[in-house]
């Protein structure tokens, strides 16, 4: 009998960090502007900007760091309105708020992508700019998205904490707004348990990011690699103009991302391979639906997300608890309690709650099951098979009780 599968673990970190990190040890030498030259968060930065192929990247203590940064780099001034999908995780428009900004949200629709009719009417309310969040690894359609943004000059921070190794119209997520903004996080492609990156081809915005992550004194300089006359006189023209916010990654988190660069590739093939295993399985039940990827849309998932079709509230909960009981974990969205992706719990945010029935819709229907890109097929079998059960057994008993 096969047992459920643990899909909360990482895979394990590449046996290459060890040497790194023994180093380490033995030096302490655990902050990243100790070396005058070629720290590992140093060369960290040096490998994300090659494998995305921008000309900057800064590594910081999280992919919420890096929006904030992201916001205050680009100038905002205070009660500045950006405007955010509303599917998203709490941290973006706590990001936002952090930076003294006000959250905009516009509709998601039933394939958790930006609806693009809302999102051009609420472009045109004051917004000073935009924070695509690719949910769960879901890129909207940002050919859309760009143009009405460019049209209006209106810089656009891409959140990609989901969606390392995603690509669009065969562009790297992350490369196509002024900024690309990932995670290190433990349930990330790549996993340091915690730490962001940013990356962008703007001079100007790096180096004021830079020193609001904390690049004290002179400490920029060690981000200037090789000639790089526009970034030195970004950083000139900064230097004691901006707060330090302290938000720096350590060479710990560095040594232990870095090993893990080669294995992006394969770990989105394999992601991919098993989600689209996983959701043709899922769409043969009449009450399990998984949206198509939008044509230009290359994923790089890690979990799997499904709409219930014709189920109740009160049904909705049933399959929840039965798959449950069964060794699979479903998380709906806007049913579970407190979840920190329903935008109603977003409380913080100043103003009534918005009225978003296409978004609120699709959360009290759309559930979560992670995938890890490490699973086999047997035990993609069982995640399947428990779904398609479960769904069935809800759904056959309402019939036969009328409840």
């Amino acid at each position: 009998m096969t047992l459920a599968p643990n899909v909360y673990d990482a895979e394990p970190i590449p046996e290459a960090a060890r040497v790194e990190i023994d180093k380490l040890m033995k030096s302490g030498d655990l902050f990243r502007y100790t070396a005058p030259e070629n720290a590992p968060v140093t060369l960290l930065e040096q490998d994300f900007a090659t494998y995305f192929g921008t000309r900057y990247a800064l590594a910081v203590s999280s992919c919420s760091a890096a929006l904030f940064l992201s916001l205050k780099a680009l100038g905002l001034k205070p009660g500045a309105r950006v405007l955010i999908p509303a599917f998203t995780f709490a941290a973006v428009p706590s990001a936002v708020v952090h930076a003294e900004c006000q959250p905009v949200l516009c509709e998601v629709g039933e394939n958790y992508r930006v609806d693009i009719d809302d999102f051009a009417i609420k472009l045109g309310l004051d917004i000073d700019a935009v924070i695509v969040s690719h949910m769960r690894g879901h890129t909207s359609d940002m050919d859309a998205i760009m143009a009405l943004c460019d049209a209006r000059g209106i810089p656009v921070v891409e959140d990609a904490a989901h969606s390392l190794g995603t690509l669009w119209d065969r562009r790297k997520i992350g490369t196509i707004g002024r900024v690309g903004c990932f995670s290190f996080q433990s349930y990330k492609l790549v996993n340091a348990g915690e730490g962001g990156i940013m990356v962008t081809n703007d001079a100007d915005l790096v180096a004021r990011a830079v020193i609001m992550s904390g690049a004290y004194e002179h400490n920029w300089s060690k981000h200037i690699a090789g000639s790089d006359p526009a970034l030195d006189a970004a950083f000139a023209r900064w230097q004691n103009k901006l707060p330090l916010y302290n938000l720096r990654i350590g060479n710990l988190s560095a040594v232990i991302i870095r090993p893990q660069i080669p294995e992006i590739a394969r770990r989105v093939a394999d992601g991919r391979a098993n989600h689209d295993y996983v959701a043709d399985r899922l769409n043969t039940s009449p009450f399990l639906q998984v949206p198509d990827k939008l044509e230009k849309e290359e994923r790089a998932p890690d979990s799997i997300q499904f709409n219930l079709v014709g189920m109740t509230d009160d049904e909705t909960r049933a399959f929840s608890d039965v798959a449950a009981a069964r060794g699979v974990k479903v998380q709906v969205f806007g049913l579970s309690t407190d979840n920190a992706r329903a935008f109603w719990n977003w409380q913080f945010i100043t103003g009534e709650v918005p009225d978003l029935p296409r978004t609120r819709a699709m959360l009290m229907r759309a559930c979560d099951v992670r995938l890890p890109a490490r699973l086999n097929r047997e035990e993609l079998d069982f995640v399947a098979e428990i779904l398609v059960m479960a769904a069935q057994e809800v759904m056959e008993n309402t019939r036969a009780y009328g409840t």
